[in-house]
């Protein structure tokens, strides 16, 4: 036998078992929307403070901002939480 040689196991990858699929989907899942819920807040507090300089009313728009940004962190971990409890339990 050759050292190229595998004996009875196939060639390539093999594919992943459906348990270990749900769980990247699931993994995949849990990073997006934390990455969307920390970009909220520096996202809007930006905008606020554009706005700020665009109409001169510093700080009330930069702090509008950071507080919708803020909400809006809140809102999205809030329904990671559900999306990822839909994993956990799929006959509901």
């Amino acid at each position: 036998m050759s050292q190229t040689d595998h004996g009875d196991r196939p060639d390539g990858p093999t594919p992943d078992s459906p348990e270990k699929t749900e769980e990247k989907r699931r993994q995949g899942l849990a990073y997006q929307g934390a990455a969307e819920a920390v970009a909220a807040i520096p996202i809007a507090t930006g905008i606020g403070y554009w706005l700020d300089g665009r109409f001169d009313t510093s700080p009330y728009l930069l702090i509008g901002g950071a507080v919708l940004g803020f909400a809006a962190f809140v809102t999205r971990l809030l329904r990671l939480g559900r999306q990822l409890e839909a994993f956990d339990d799929p006959g509901e």
